[in-house]
């Protein structure tokens, strides 16, 4: 994909170091929650080790190395089998040692890419680190207080190459990590309390110059965001370098209300961090045999699921759509498990049962709590029965969202199980006909789009209850025996 050419032919290039909040029932180097690292109560979820206090001694949790590898796995990139933590030097009230515990020059994964709609984004790294805690600023700034519940919770950083072409397309990169990370449990990818941010490194040039200097957007918590805020950047940049004035590196923070950024501090490079081997952690050591065992325990990853709904019948499209969130892939699988009619199930599920989630305000991966997988399967497999009209069956699902009853027991007790009586069905497309002589007419002679308009009648006669492929038949078999009358036409 060629890079998007921006006003007045500049082209815009984009590397972004996403952090991702690793699923792990404690932080990084204590046995503080990490779960519980935010929200909450101020400072209730530190330990002496999150504090930084003299002599205490850090001790990593496995759980987060192991996630690491996972997620290193899904990527395609190389797992080392030694890595090494390292102090990132740098004073800010929210870092309470004066350092970051972070990786350098030896990095859990290298290399990998992931595939963001067909094309392959190249990953430099991930490394393992720990969040800093939170600085509150209020009073209107006056006044700054410091949360260090999250102190210590364990991030893995993916780190991009300089190779993402435009605003949108680093929007659907950090989509389509999330997706993956939640489908592989490595993360919750809850962006409303920052699971997932990401640091955009944005700079313009003209086709074929060396790469701009760069500029960093930090602290972006969702697509949208991440797209307006890389968009005004590259415009900021614009409009700097035709007014001859050079860009500064320099960090920059998005404030989404407002629509623009302002300038946080000078960004750093590596040296400026004074990175240095953390004397009290040893090496990370990843054995072939610790590889192969979290190989064979992972997931289907989402590419794959996607695959495979196809190979069932369901669209491309549609199959994009249930595999992109791991909890209503769940729910599509025990539905097609209980009735296998996986093109319907989509169907039912998309259109209707996600148009009330989204009416509810729920998450995709909150289907369940709209309808069971299994009272979906039954309603899909009463109209495939026969047993009910697909516009009956959007009553009952009406009505099985609300009390989560049984579909089978509305139906029965409701009586609106599809006509089984023929001469019935007769009746009604008969006073249809003596209600509608000129569009009677007008099938007879040979204009067949009015079929619709008859079969539609009828099921407003009979209330739903009828059968289409019945009244199509009835009608059928009621227009080849019915000569065109002859036509005065005076």
């Amino acid at each position: 994909m060629t890079p998007a050419l921006l006003q007045d032919g500049w082209q815009l290039v984009v590397g972004l170091e996403v952090h991702v909040q690793l699923l792990t029932s404690s932080k990084l180097f204590s046995p503080a929650g990490g779960a519980l690292g935010r929200g909450g109560e101020p400072n209730v979820n530190v330990d002496v080790v999150d504090a930084g206090l003299p002599g205490v001694l850090p001790v990593l949790n496995a759980r987060a190395v192991e996630l690491a590898v996972r997620l290193g796995l899904a990527l395609q990139g190389t797992i080392a089998a030694r890595s090494v933590f390292a102090r990132k030097h740098y004073f800010y009230p929210d870092l309470p040692k004066g350092y970051q515990i972070s990786q350098f020059e030896q990095p859990i994964i290298t290399g990998g890419a992931l595939v963001v709609e067909g094309r392959s984004i190249p990953i430099t790294r991930a490394h393992l680190e720990e969040d800093a805690g939170k600085s509150l600023h209020i009073d209107g700034g006056d006044s700054t207080f410091l949360d260090f519940n999250r102190a210590g919770t364990p991030l893995l950083e993916v780190v991009t190459e300089p190779a993402l072409g435009s605003a949108a397309e680093a929007a659907a990169f950090f989509r389509t990590l999330r997706t993956l990370v939640m489908a592989l449990g490595v993360c919750d990818g809850n962006l409303q309390d920052g699971s997932m941010r990401a640091d955009a490194n944005v700079s313009v040039r003209r086709p074929g110059a060396p790469l701009g200097q760069r500029v960093e957007l930090k602290n972006i918590n969702s697509p949208r965001f991440l797209a307006a805020a890389i968009d005004h950047e590259a415009h900021r940049q614009i409009l700097l370098l035709k007014n001859g004035t050079p860009i500064v590196q320099e960090t920059r923070l998005w404030d989404a209300d407002r629509k623009e950024s302002r300038s946080m501090r000078g960004k750093e490079d590596a040296h400026d961090y004074r990175y240095t081997p953390d004397p009290d952690l040893p090496p990370v050591l990843v054995t072939q045999a610790e590889l192969e065992r979290v190989r064979a325990a992972m997931p289907e990853l989402p590419d794959a699921r996607q695959r495979r709904y196809q190979a069932l019948g369901v669209t491309s499209a549609d199959a994009a759509l249930l595999s992109a969130d791991a909890g209503l892939a769940r729910f599509f699988d025990e539905g097609v498990g209980l009735h296998n009619n996986a093109k319907g199930l989509a169907n039912w599920t998309l259109n209707e049962v996600l148009r009330v989630v989204n009416e509810r305000g729920l998450e995709p991966d909150e289907v369940g709590l709209v309808v069971s997988a299994a009272g979906l399967a039954k309603l899909v497999k009463l109209v495939d029965d026969g047993i009910i009209s697909g516009k009956i069956a959007k009553d009952v699902f009406a009505v099985i969202a609300v009390d989560g009853s049984d579909p089978q027991a509305v139906v029965q007790a409701r009586g609106l199980a599809v006509m089984k009586d023929t001469a019935a069905v007769a009746r009604a497309l008969e006073e249809v006909i003596a209600e509608s002589p000129g569009e009677w007419l007008t099938l007879l002679e040979g204009k067949a789009k009015v079929i619709g308009y008859f079969v539609g009648q009828v099921m407003k006669k009979t209330a739903g209850k009828a059968d289409p492929k019945d009244v199509h038949q009835l009608l059928e078999r009621r227009r080849s025996r019915d000569l065109p009358p002859s036509i005065d036409r005076g």
